[in-house]
């Protein structure tokens, strides 16, 4: 009797192996999307509720380099000193931490996870060609997809400001990067998963829009996350759920505005625990 109990339990196993995921139409997928704004309405989106006093930035620093060289550690405090965009591209585990507490809708794609406007750039396929798209993978997790486009976004507030734009301008940016993400997703919502893979922006393309200003530059890093999230996540539901107006990309912007001021504050507390001596920071020479 055991042993039948064990081979029986054996065959469910091996045809819930075997059991193929259904695809649903693109459609239904649409809809599906659609039906996520009742729970989660897409103007939430631009919350950011001013961080608790128990959270300690310097602290989830230190957690998140467990597993770093030691050695290194203090360099690459060093580095987020000098500013807060250098600050936020070293504080990719401070903003997951941040991000958690957001609105999301519980779609999940295989994330940069740290996603910022550095973290683009050219690099050789294994075919031997040079293809502009998302370049590090270092922190790369399953998790909400709203989170890469949070931090896209806000990343280019922080450097818009750093070159002293006011945050008029910022938000502009910040939305007019959405809206890219937008409606390239929709594109790809109507691609097959191989089409979707295989599209590519290659070095001879970068070459013509060479003279291309520096927004289209800008939009052109938010298609290759809408082109990520399409290959690891579900175009269609997560397309559906943003639509075709601007409700979305004015909350990101708006969310943007409010974590770069965030994130400020959270540089300033770093340098402040530096000049107390909690750090050990390592400079590098300039």
């Amino acid at each position: 009797m055991k042993s039948e109990k064990v081979i029986t339990h054996t065959k469910a196993k091996r045809s819930a192996a075997h059991v193929r995921p259904v695809f649903h139409p693109r459609e239904e997928r649409l809809a599906a999307g659609n039906a996520l704004r009742d729970p989660m309405p897409r103007e939430n989106h631009a919350t950011w509720t001013r961080a608790a006093r128990s959270r300690d930035p310097i602290e989830i620093l230190k957690r998140s380099n467990m597993g770093r060289l030691p050695e290194l550690v203090p360099i690459r405090f060093g580095r987020m000193l000098h500013s807060p965009f250098t600050f936020l591209r070293g504080s990719a585990g401070l903003m997951a931490y941040d991000l958690a507490k957001t609105p999301m809708t519980k779609i999940h794609v295989q994330a940069c996870g740290d996603c910022h406007l550095l973290n683009f750039g050219i690099f050789a396929t294994p075919e031997r060609s040079l293809v502009f798209d998302i370049n590090d993978f270092d922190e790369t997790l399953p998790a909400p997809w709203e989170w890469d486009v949070k931090r896209l976004a806000v990343s280019f507030v922080v450097a818009a400001r750093d070159i002293r734009l006011g945050d008029s301008k910022a938000r502009d940016i910040a939305g007019a990067c959405v809206r890219s993400y937008r409606e390239r997703l929709r594109e790809y919502s109507r691609m097959s998963p191989l089409e979707v893979w295989y599209t590519l922006m290659d070095i001879d393309t970068l070459i013509k829009m060479a003279p291309d200003t520096a927004a289209k530059k800008r939009r052109r890093e938010y298609a290759k996350a809408a082109r990520a999230h399409a290959k690891s996540g579900d175009a269609a539901t997560i397309s559906g759920y943003l639509g075709k107006s601007d409700a979305f990309d004015k909350a990101i912007a708006a969310f943007s505005i409010a974590y770069a001021d965030q994130s400020e504050k959270d540089h300033a507390t770093l340098m402040k625990a530096v000049r107390h001596g909690d750090l050990d920071v390592e400079m590098e020479p300039e």
